[in-house]
C-alpha cells in the first residue's frame, strides 16, 4: 500500500488533502479524487485520481512516499537506479531484495520497503528526503484518531505483521507497513 484512492482513510489522506487545499476530513472521497485528478492534470502527471509515489513527489509530500512491491514510476525507477539495479520502474520482487540489502547495509530496518528512513540514504532522494522529512511522516496528535480505522482494501486480505521503519516510532504509513512485510 503505498497508493491512495477513493474508499480509504487515515492520516496519509488528511495531509494529502491539506496539500490539496481542500476539505482535510482524512475521507478520500469523490471530492479527494477530483482534486487529485486535477493536480495530476496541471503537473503532467498520469490522471488517474491515485495518489501514489509520483504524485506525492510533485506535491512535496516526500513523507507519503512509500516504495513497495507494485509500486510503479519514476520514483522507482530512480530508486532501481540508486540501488544499481535494472531501473524498470516496476518495484517487484529484485527490487525488494536489493533494498532489503540496502537496508541491512545502512543499519535500517530491513523490510524491503523503501519509506522515508530508507529513501533519506538513497542519492537521488537525499536532497528532498531529509530528516525533516521523517520527522513529518511522524503522527500527530491530530491524526491519532485514525489509527484504529479499517482500511477498506484490507478487510479479509492476509495480513503479515513486521516491523515497522527505523524512524519515527508511528509514522503515517506505519499501520500499512506492519501488514506486507
Amino acid at each position: 500500500m503505498s497508493i491512495l484512492k477513493k474508499g480509504l482513510k487515515g492520516a496519509p489522506v488528511k495531509r494529502l488533502q491539506e496539500a490539496l487545499g481542500i476539505d482535510a476530513d482524512g475521507d478520500f472521497g469523490p471530492g479527494t479524487e477530483k482534486a487529485v485528478r486535477e493536480f495530476q492534470k496541471a503537473n503532467g502527471l498520469a490522471v488517474d485520481g491515485i495518489a501514489g509515489p509520483d504524485t506525492f513527489t510533485a506535491m512535496g509530500l516526500h513523507e507519503l512516499v512509500l516504495l513497495r512491491v507494485g509500486s510503479r514510476g519514476a520514483a522507482v525507477k530512480a530508486m532501481q537506479e540508486d540501488l544499481g539495479i535494472d531501473a524498470d520502474g516496476k518495484f517487484g520482487p529484485g527490487t525488494k531484495k536489493a533494498v532489503m540489502e540496502f537496508q541491512k547495509e545502512n543499519g535500517l530496518t530491513v523490510d524491503g520497503m523503501a519509506g522515508p528512513a530508507t529513501l533519506a540514504k538513497m542519492k537521488s532522494f537525499s536532497s528532498v528526503v531529509t530528516a525533516e522529512t521523517i520527522k513529518k511522516s511522524a503522527v500527530t496528535a491530530d491524526e491519532e484518531q485514525f489509527e484504529s480505522e479499517d482500511l477498506p482494501e484490507l478487510k479479509g486480505a492476509e495480513v503479515v505483521k513486521g516491523s515497522a521503519e527505523a524512524a519515527p516510532e508511528k509514522s503515517v504509513w506505519s499501520k500499512v507497513k506492519g501488514w506486507f512485510s
